[in-house]
């Protein structure tokens, strides 16, 4: 780049997230979140504007487009506040602070998220998408009583950031809880009302997949034999695998859908939505054994191989829901969508057998005469209408797919969100960890293998703590609770299934650091923040299981499995304090802790250690892991282990299957199926 180039551009040239280099020749002076732009708002005592998007965020793109590229726009806002641009996957911590803040004024939040803040950060008025006109009387209107009443501007302040320090706070509960079936039962039962049993997911438009809340409930519709439940579950992954939210011809889920019935997608890609979605499907084939779920599986991983993932093992954040026209507009969906001629001219004779299949009719059209592929027939009834063999049937949805493929790849691609982010990496590697679990393809055991080490190498730092983001071969910004959480728990989950005892190892260290550092003695929770981040107005604790789990159930997941790995008390206690902690919000709201559920299954039902040692152990678990088995902890080794878990159970010649529950264990045996019995009693 050119020394004029960059001297034209604001402080956002020097960043490397791409959301802020979008933003980088906007004719606002924009900054970036850091020490110096906050001392610069105290020294000049300007306002400061706080804008939160991210790079698949359309609107933000549009208010960009009507707003912060406007030259009057920019000199008011230049003249009157100091303008920071933050992108909400490389700062979580300053979009939960600022969302707080704006939920608690309107009500509700969203993206872009546009905060306006005293010259300290404790926020005076805020909202999400403004149009031009509004934007602008805002701006106006709060710079000017700033100038003429500053009083009344810090007296809202003062109680708008107390009213986000009190927020989500929790307390320590001391009441000697027990976990109990019944208790679940009715939360589920509350839970239940607002399903939509018959196409999937809440009944609400849009529909978000919620790979987290459908994991919770297969896993107890399994454990408590509750079929109509798990009949909601496989409806809600075939609406989603058959609807336009799935990329038919690539692999890969969007976002979330804006009807009920899983149609027309917000196209955007993230990398967190797939890598749950493979889990989920992963474990749903574990159960069902149902083709589609495999093809999900396989699809998804293969788009993310293809779009996602960098040479060094690290995977990209998204892409993005708009792409370019022919005519170089940048329109949303352009890239998956058809029109009936396109498809007329590609597929031939085929095209109207094609048309039948993905819905290229009333019920799949979009606008502008674009179709989204949409099914709503199962194969087998498929089969039936148009008396074709499923062996026949299957060639020509391979035949159409590559076809299709291929005339795709030449249209303008969607744009790629590259940054890397720990925490959604680990939820990556997470997925292929599954993925290998129940398909025992070697290669994604590779993958995850390669991602584990590129975290371990790149993003542990010397004293132990973790970077959240890398980009460039650079990594800037401190971790997250979040990203903690999620390393961790991808790092047993490899060790389960490689029992190499450097992921448990490292999965401990990376727990003894964030104890250290993140945990609020007064709770047993953990900040979502460390303990050397000065720069927020407060530090927030994150308890409530969204679309990717919250940090807090998730460490306490890890705490919980890492007590049973080394015998710790400290941690054992840990976990179920926090559990605890959580039980009044489980009872009003149950879809909102659906991680923390999972945790409450394991003590309210039989949870079983399995520990496998011998030289043959590798095999019994891969014989182990066809079963569907959500109730276990794998430990094992080939060897000898100083593991706690391990001592003293190795025999040299021989391999032996130990299962124990609540510290008591039934008579090892060296049959798989045996050890299967013993767990499914």
């Amino acid at each position: 780049m050119t020394k004029e180039k960059i001297e034209e551009a604001n402080d956002l040239i020097h960043e490397t997230s791409p959301y802020l280099l979008q933003h980088a020749y906007n004719p606002v002076d924009w900054k970036a979140w850091n020490k110096e732009s906050l001392k610069l708002a105290e020294d000049q005592n300007k306002l400061i504007v706080i804008s939160v998007g991210y790079s698949a965020c359309h609107w933000c793109h549009v208010m960009e487009e009507e707003s912060f590229e406007n030259d009057s726009v920019a000199k008011l806002m230049n003249d009157n506040f100091i303008s920071i641009k933050v992108d909400r996957e490389e700062r979580p911590d300053v979009d939960q602070i600022y969302m707080n803040a704006v939920q608690l004024m309107t009500g509700s939040g969203g993206w872009p998220l546009n905060c306006i803040t005293l010259p300290d950060g404790r926020p005076v008025f805020g909202g999400t998408y403004f149009t031009k006109v509004q934007w602008t009387k805002i701006l106006e209107d709060i710079s000017t009583l700033y100038k003429n009443d500053p009083d009344k501007v810090i007296g809202y302040a003062e109680r708008l950031t107390e009213g986000v320090q009190n927020s989500g706070l929790i307390t320590i509960n001391k009441e000697d809880l027990q976990f109990n079936s019944e208790a679940l039962e009715t939360m589920v039962n509350l839970w239940e009302s607002s399903l939509d049993f018959q196409r999937g997911g809440q009944k609400r438009a849009p529909k978000f997949p919620m790979p987290n809340n459908l994991n919770f409930l297969l896993r107890y519709s399994f454990q408590y034999e509750n079929k109509n439940l798990q009949e909601y579950v496989l409806t809600s992954l075939d609406k989603m695998a058959n609807g336009g939210i799935y990329d038919q011809i690539g692999g890969g889920f969007s976002r979330y859908s804006v009807d009920d019935r899983w149609h027309v997608p917000h196209f955007e890609k993230m990398l967190y939505d797939n890598a749950q979605l493979v889990s989920l499907y992963a474990n749903a084939y574990q159960l069902t054994q149902k083709e589609s779920y495999k093809i999900v599986v396989i699809e998804t991983l293969d788009f993310i191989d293809r779009e996602l993932t960098q040479e060094d093992g690290a995977f990209y954040s998204s892409l993005d829901a708009d792409s370019k026209t022919k005519s170089g507009e940048l329109e949303e969906g352009v890239f998956y969508v058809w029109t009936k001629e396109e498809l007329q001219t590609v597929l031939k004779s085929d095209f109207e057998i094609f048309k039948a299949y993905y819905n290229v009719n009333t019920t799949g059209k979009w606008e502008k005469n674009h179709y989204i592929l949409y099914k709503t027939k199962t194969n087998s009834e498929f089969l039936t209408a148009y008396n074709i063999s499923e062996e026949d049937l299957n060639k020509k949805i391979l035949d159409w797919k590559t076809k299709l493929f291929k005339v795709r790849s030449h249209r303008n691609r969607p744009r790629t969100d590259d940054k890397v982010l720990t925490s959604w990496n680990a939820l990556m590697l997470k997925s292929y960890v599954d993925a290998y679990r129940v398909l025992g393809d070697k290669t994604y055991l590779d993958k995850a293998i390669k991602n584990a080490k590129f975290i371990k190498e790149n993003q542990i730092n010397k004293d132990g703590s973790l970077f959240h983001n890398y980009k460039n071969g650079k990594s800037t910004i401190e971790g997250f609770s979040e990203d903690y959480a999620h390393t961790i728990s991808a790092y047993i989950e490899l060790y389960q299934v490689t029992l190499n005892e450097e992921w448990l190892l490292t999965a401990n260290a990376l727990m003894k650091y964030n104890i250290a550092h993140f945990v609020d003695n007064k709770s047993g929770m953990f900040y979502f923040t460390s303990d050397t981040e000065t720069n927020l107005i407060t530090r927030k604790i994150e308890v409530i299981d969204n679309v990717i789990p919250s940090s807090n159930s998730v460490l306490a997941d890890n705490l919980f499995k890492l007590s049973h790995y080394y015998s710790d008390n400290e941690y054992r206690d840990m976990a179920k304090q926090m559990l605890s902690n959580m039980n009044n919000q489980f009872k009003k709201s149950p879809s909102g802790y659906s991680n923390w559920l999972s945790l409450y299954l394991n003590y309210s039902n039989p949870y079983y250690e399995v520990a496998i040692s011998g030289t043959n152990a590798l095999n019994k678990l891969d014989e182990i892991n066809q079963y569907y088995l959500p109730n276990i902890l794998i430990a094992g080794s080939t060897s000898d282990s100083d593991l706690p878990i391990m001592e003293s159970r190795f025999i040299e010649d021989d391999t032996y299957i130990y299962v124990c529950v609540n510290g008591a264990c039934r008579l090892p045996v060296e049959n798989t199926k045996e050890a299967v019995e013993q767990l499914l009693k």
